[in-house]
């Protein structure tokens, strides 16, 4: 336990056998993060701190190859190590000293997406670095060296790793939601190979992570909400259990029963989003249903991230620019709602089901809440979206009942309110009367 939980000087960390695992994310600290930790290091030098505590780092050690995995402290680990590299240039050592930090000397020990964030690290870190008063430079790296420490957290297997990555990372310091659900699913692959792990996580790491972050909270949260009348409001870490989903341990009925359609649906979706089936389509997910804890998280966000960019260009192809967003500012919380309704529809039914008509139907949904309300807000969209808002279509829940139906013809049945010119003058929202024409034609 001595050797597995301690406090150690970078000196002594960085003397460990390191390896960064190819399923890790890559390296991507902003100019702003590198340059607020060297300002730390070297405010803590100057005030001649006598130590300074730079968090845990939690490492699997791989007994078959004597090293040991960074699973949480790679971000400070490379930066640091760009530092030191800085430093030893300047002073024209040779790397064939030892004087280069291990970590950086191996080779292949990042990815090709880590390049670009470390060559801009190392511009900054150099340019940093000479700002330091000469005869002060080696003073300072000794600092960094003896004075900077870690709390040293070593596992004997990968998924307690995780776990603990997990349970750390999901107190104190916030990590956006997908990061802590990458980690915990990640813990769910303990029994798939590396190759399969690497696979997964580089198409995951390969979609822009901004977006991806944005698609949970605006999309896909919502998305697995309104059809069960729920609130889609607030994602958040706190939230993430939604999409934990059914863990590869859990032997219920219920589990094994959709652990098996998921086995036999993925035998037949190897590759892209549909798969010929005995002759028929399959699609390989369902929002109404519950994932699979592990790989198939991955492929279910991935899913339908790509879907959500299909109903966007299907959207794009029907209507201008002008006809979906020069509504107010509020128009962007109305456009989500358009796109989410038609991703439930088409993950309900197909895309060939998305006909004009149908379209124009999703629309008139949506916007009509354009034309009753002067402003809008998420707790406006979201109180809509569950056919509670007063103004406009209350009492229906679309996902809801878009949920129910058995064909998309019997989407014939559902009424939605007529908006009259009247309610642009009570409501103050006279300047959508090009709108409301759009939707109603000119009948009042």
């Amino acid at each position: 336990m001595a050797d597995e939980l301690k406090i150690v000087e970078l000196r002594e960390l960085l003397q460990v056998d390191l390896t960064i695992p190819n399923y890790q994310r890559p390296y991507r600290w902003s100019k702003e993060s590198v340059a607020t930790l060297f300002n730390d290091l070297y405010s803590n030098f100057k005030d001649n701190v006598h130590e300074y505590r730079m968090g845990a780092v939690v490492l699997n050690y791989d007994e078959k190859k004597i090293e040991y995995n960074i699973v949480d402290g790679q971000q400070r680990l490379t930066t640091i190590s760009i530092l030191l590299y800085c430093f030893y240039k300047q002073n024209n050592c040779d790397p064939q000293d030892g004087c280069l930090p291990r970590l950086l000397a191996k080779k292949d020990a990042f990815s090709d997406l880590s390049c670009n964030a470390i060559c801009s690290s190392y511009l900054i870190l150099r340019k940093k670095l000479e700002e330091v008063p000469e005869q002060e430079r080696k003073s300072f790296i000794d600092y960094v060296l003896d004075k900077c420490t870690f709390v040293k957290i070593v596992t004997r297997s990968e998924q307690e790793a995780f776990q603990f990555f997990d349970s750390q990372n999901s107190r104190g310091k916030v990590l956006a939601p997908h990061d802590l659900l990458k980690s915990y699913h990640l813990r769910e692959m303990n029994d798939d190979s590396v190759d399969s792990k690497i696979k997964i996580i580089t198409g995951w790491e390969n979609t822009n992570q901004k977006n991806l972050s944005i698609f949970f909270e605006v999309h896909l949260y919502p998305l697995v909400r309104y059809y069960k009348n729920e609130s889609g409001l607030y994602y958040s870490s706190k939230k993430i259990k939604t999409f934990k989903g059914i863990s590869q341990k859990s032997l219920y009925h219920f589990s094994q029963y959709h652990k098996a359609a998921n086995l036999y649906i993925e035998h037949f979706n190897t590759e892209g989003m549909y798969e010929l089936c005995h002759g028929k389509k399959i699609a390989q997910f369902q929002l109404t249903q519950p994932l699979i804890a592990g790989k198939r998280f991955f492929q279910y966000t991935l899913y339908y991230y790509n879907l959500c960019e299909k109903v966007k260009s299907r959207i794009a192809a029907k209507y201008s620019e002008s006809e979906i967003s020069t509504y107010g500012s509020g128009n962007t919380y109305v456009r989500n709602l358009f796109i989410n309704i038609l991703i439930f529809f088409v993950d309900k039914f197909n895309f060939d089901e998305l006909t004009d008509p149908r379209i124009d139907f999703f629309y008139q949904w949506a916007y009509s809440l354009r034309l009753v309300m002067h402003s809008v807000y998420p707790e406006t969209i979201d109180k809509y979206a569950l056919g509670r808002h007063e103004r406009a279509n209350c009492g229906i829940n679309l996902f809801k009942e878009i949920d129910a139906l058995q064909s998309p013809a019997e989407m014939d049945s559902i009424i939605l309110d007529h908006i009259p010119e009247t309610s642009l003058q009570k409501y103050k929202t006279i300047r959508y009367d090009d709108l409301r024409k759009k939707i109603f034609g000119g009948n009042n």
